[in-house]
């Protein structure tokens, strides 16, 4: 016949320190060296194999190193092929060319990913050298306006 067991922690409630002697020595993860993978710097040479095996040689150490770049916003970035394909909403058209302000728009670089057919005068603060390229092959022009 099969017997219920008392489980142990209820037998140690108002034992203070629950079958560990002192008070301190249960506390947090004092007594085995810290949680998970704490301890395993460079100096400890118990760890050190089993690391390398699961991780590598890139677990140690920095790698590569990060330069600071002048980012742009993706939304003040605007393509050739958008220009063809809304010319006659955002442009103007005079003596046979769509003059664009690409500033009052709030775009501040032109690239040039797509075909165009049309003269452009493009007024910008920056220009791929591709679009510029492109835009020049139309005998269009660019005029730069850096503020």
């Amino acid at each position: 016949m099969a017997v219920n067991k008392r489980k142990k922690n209820t037998r140690m409630r108002g034992s203070q320190t629950h079958g560990w002697g002192a008070k301190k020595k249960h506390r947090g993860a004092g007594n085995r060296g810290g949680r998970g993978m704490a301890g395993s710097g460079k100096r400890a040479d118990q760890k050190k194999p089993s690391i390398l095996k699961e991780f590598g040689n890139k677990y140690f150490g920095k790698h590569g190193f990060t330069r600071p770049q002048k980012t742009i916003k993706k939304d003040s970035v605007v393509h050739l092929y958008f220009l063809e394909e809304n010319a006659e909403k955002i442009a103007k058209k005079e003596n046979g060319f769509y003059n664009i302000n690409l500033n009052e728009l709030g775009y501040t670089k032109l690239l040039g990913t797509g075909e165009i057919t049309k003269k452009y005068k493009i007024i910008c603060k920056k220009i791929s050298k591709k679009a510029q390229e492109k835009i020049k092959r139309l005998n269009g022009e660019v005029i730069n306006a850096n503020n």
